[in-house]
């Protein structure tokens, strides 16, 4: 269930946060496919291989000699130095426990595991931008490790119990992995390519990748403000985020004209102050020179 759970709060939290729901959909079905594709493949699996659980000798309780009254498969006592033995020599009675401690391989809560954190890893890359074409700061890359080490505390916890073995967490996880990987492509433009994978795809609607990268996917829905990513600050309330640079004009052109009847000035020589106007993408302003609000 944490599996499921934490990366969908976190997801919604987030989307909460930057005030953005256009993606929230992709992501938490991301997540929900990831998590159901590989759960239907470890079932599959575990079902039709299986394996004994490190603690099968304790729920079996293994009796030799009930294989001469008890051999009605005719399995007992057969195959390489006749070690092979069948359930019958078991002296635990309930089924569903044998049942259990024969179903090892792979490990199901690894798989959960790294299919829930996987897909979150994947997406809040996407969002912050920690590889892309800027060098980032330190915590976010600790904070976009923190799903991953989530993950491997549970794979590592399955082994305190002796619930599995190694090789079937590792199989566990690899399965948790490939679907994460998976559902992430089949939902966003891209898994690694840092200019595409916050952008959601659409069903029936094809997207541009020969159109490159345009100011405007570079603000939508993503939790950094460098290097033009990301959305602008918002102004008073009620203006979107391009309506604060157009707000900031109007206020520049009032100061100035307050200026110049307090202290005597030109109206011309008071126009001279006003800040050059930002460009739609922060870090490429409209002249050589760089306003403050775009040193972030």
């Amino acid at each position: 269930m944490l599996s499921a759970a934490v990366p969908i709060a976190v997801i919604l939290l987030a989307q909460i946060r930057i005030r953005s729901f256009w993606d929230a959909n992709n992501a938490i079905m991301g997540v929900l496919y990831a998590l159901i594709l590989g759960t239907l493949f470890q079932v599959i699996i575990k079902q039709l291989i299986g394996g004994f659980r490190p603690y099968w000798l304790d729920v079996c309780k293994p009796d030799i000699t009930r294989a001469a009254g008890h051999n009605v498969t005719g399995l007992n006592g057969v195959g390489y130095h006749q070690i092979m033995y069948t359930i019958d020599v078991c002296t635990e009675t309930d089924e569903q426990s044998l049942i259990g401690a024969m179903t090892s391989f792979p490990s199901g809560h690894s798989t959960a595991a790294l299919a829930g954190y996987g897909f979150l890893f994947l997406w809040m890359n996407a969002k912050l931008k920690v590889w892309a074409n800027y060098q980032t700061s330190f915590y976010w890359l600790a904070l976009l490790f923190a799903p991953l080490l989530g993950a491997v505390l549970i794979c590592g916890s399955l082994t305190i119990d002796q619930a599995h073995n190694w090789y079937d967490i590792l199989a566990g996880a690899v399965i948790g992995t490939a679907t994460a990987f998976g559902s992430y492509r089949i939902l966003y433009a891209a898994v690694w390519d840092w200019r595409f994978n916050h952008i959601p795809l659409v069903r029936g609607r094809p997207f541009d990748y020969a159109a490159g990268l345009s100011s405007e996917l570079m603000r939508r829905a993503v939790f950094t403000r460098k290097n033009g990513w990301g959305r602008l600050r918002r102004g008073r309330r009620g203006e979107g985020p391009l309506d604060k640079r157009a707000s900031r004009g109007v206020t520049s052109a009032r100061s100035s004209a307050t200026y110049a009847r307090r202290s005597g000035a030109s109206p011309q020589a008071a126009q001279e102050l006003r800040v050059p106007e930002a460009a739609g993408v922060r870090g490429q302003p409209q002249s050589g020179r760089v306003a403050g609000d775009q040193m972030v």
